[in-house]
């Protein structure tokens, strides 16, 4: 195989990596921020329809498909108040997270992967500074950017 075959998979491979990670985007981390920007203001407003758009994106959009993702989604989807859906939004965070690891994807510079030291779960938030949507605004800037 020549050089230039090697260098023109390898090219192949890159751009289907990054629309991945564009689709990933779309499909499931634009939702998913949308969610913890509505729990960390001890808000339900969006939670249902975002987490129905990560549960079919989940199921139909990305590839690998994810059924972890979708059934986390599933449960934030149908939780009936703040504290079912905090509760529900962790293990979807940690299956979305679980996913952009296992699949080696790269988020948008300005998306985060933060943690909250007292629930021990991440999420994904847009910016530099903390909003936790475990526990809103009892403790908004409790948690750490991990990367």
């Amino acid at each position: 195989m020549s050089t230039r075959a090697v260098l023109f998979g390898a090219a192949i491979l890159a751009g289907a990596c990054i629309a991945h990670a564009k689709e990933l985007t779309m499909a499931i981390v634009d939702p998913a921020v949308a969610i913890q920007k509505s729990l960390a203001a001890d808000s339900m407003a969006g939670v249902r329809a975002n987490a129905e758009t990560i549960e079919d994106a989940a199921r139909k959009r990305l590839d690998p498909p994810s059924p972890d993702i979708a059934q986390a989604a599933a449960t934030l989807k149908a939780a009936a108040n703040l504290s079912d859906a905090r509760a529900a939004f962790g293990k979807l965070s940690e299956a979305v997270v679980a996913y952009i690891d296992a699949q080696k994807l790269t988020l948008d510079p300005r998306i985060h992967v933060a943690s909250c030291p007292m629930a021990n779960k991440p999420w994904l938030q847009a910016g530099d500074t903390i909003a936790n949507p475990y526990y809103g605004n009892e403790m908004p800037t409790c948690g750490s950017l991990k990367k």
